[in-house]
C-alpha cells in the first residue's frame, strides 16, 4: 500500500528531454483528471507573484509545493492578462475575440481552460460560441493545432526563430503536455511537435523570449524577466 501511495504522487508531473526533427525540448506531462493544476498571477497582496519562487513561498504556508510550473499567456507592462484570465472562479479580464497585439493576433487563437478533473485548449471562437466556462483559464495565441491541424498561417520556410513555450490536451481532456522548446524553433516546427509526435489535436502557444520553465524533478528552475500568469501543479 505504502508502495502503491509513493508510487501515484511520483507520477504527479512527468518532465523529460526529448528531440523532435532535429530540435531539442523539455515537455512535461500532467494528468489533469488527478492532478491540482492551477493558474496563479496575484499574490494575497494584489501585486503580480512575477517569479516562481514566490507562488512557492505562498504554498509552503499551506503545506504545499509547486512540482511543476511555466508562464501560461501574453500580458501587458504591467503584467495584467492580454485576454481572457479566470483564476478560482474569479475572471480579472474579458474574453477578446478580435486581433489583440503582436502573435496574440495571429488568429485563430485560443484559451487554455481548466476545470475540476480535466483541461482543453479551445479555439476562441469555439469558446465564445459554445458558451464554455472554466474554473481557471488564460487566453493566448496563436493556436499551434486545431483540430488536428496545424494553424494556416504557419509556414514550413519560416525564419522566425525563437524559444517558445506552450500546452497541448487531449481529446478526452485528461492530458495537459506542456513543453517549452532548447533551443530556437519556427511556429510550425513547434506546431509539428504538438500533433505529429505528441499526437494532440489541440495545442496553444504561450510566449517566445520571456518563455520559463519551473520542473524541481529535472533540477530546473528558470530566472528571468518579472512573467504575468503562471499555470502549475500544487501537491
Amino acid at each position: 500500500m505504502i508502495a502503491g501511495l509513493w508510487a501515484s504522487s511520483a507520477a504527479a508531473v512527468e518532465c523529460r528531454n526529448d528531440s523532435y526533427d532535429g530540435n531539442r525540448y523539455t515537455i512535461c506531462e500532467v494528468d489533469a483528471g488527478r492532478e491540482e493544476l492551477r493558474l496563479f498571477l496575484r499574490a494575497e497582496n494584489g501585486k503580480p507573484y512575477g517569479h516562481f519562487a514566490p507562488i512557492e513561498a505562498e504554498l509552503a504556508k499551506a503545506g504545499k509545493s509547486l512540482s511543476f510550473a511555466t508562464n501560461a499567456g501574453m500580458y501587458h507592462a504591467d503584467r495584467s492578462p492580454v485576454g481572457l484570465y479566470v483564476e478560482d472562479g474569479q475572471q480579472e479580464m474579458r474574453l477578446i475575440p478580435n486581433a489583440g497585439p503582436g502573435n496574440f493576433g495571429l488568429l485563430p487563437n485560443g484559451v487554455f481552460c481548466i476545470n475540476n478533473g480535466r483541461a482543453d485548449v479551445i479555439e476562441t471562437m469555439t469558446f465564445r460560441d459554445q458558451g464554455k466556462t472554466c474554473r481557471d483559464a488564460t487566453q493566448s495565441g496563436p493556436m499551434l493545432v486545431i483540430d488536428g491541424k496545424l494553424h494556416p498561417r504557419f509556414l514550413p520556410d519560416s525564419t522566425s526563430y525563437y524559444v517558445r513555450n506552450g500546452v497541448g490536451t487531449s481529446a478526452d481532456g485528461q492530458r495537459a503536455v506542456f513543453v517549452i522548446s532548447r533551443n530556437a524553433v519556427t511556429f510550425h516546427q513547434f506546431g509539428s511537435l504538438f500533433r505529429n509526435h505528441l499526437k494532440l489535436p489541440n495545442a496553444l502557444y504561450f510566449d517566445g523570449n520571456i518563455s520559463r520553465l519551473h520542473a524541481p524533478q529535472l533540477g530546473r528552475s528558470d530566472a528571468g524577466f518579472a512573467m504575468g500568469p503562471v499555470v502549475g501543479v500544487v501537491e
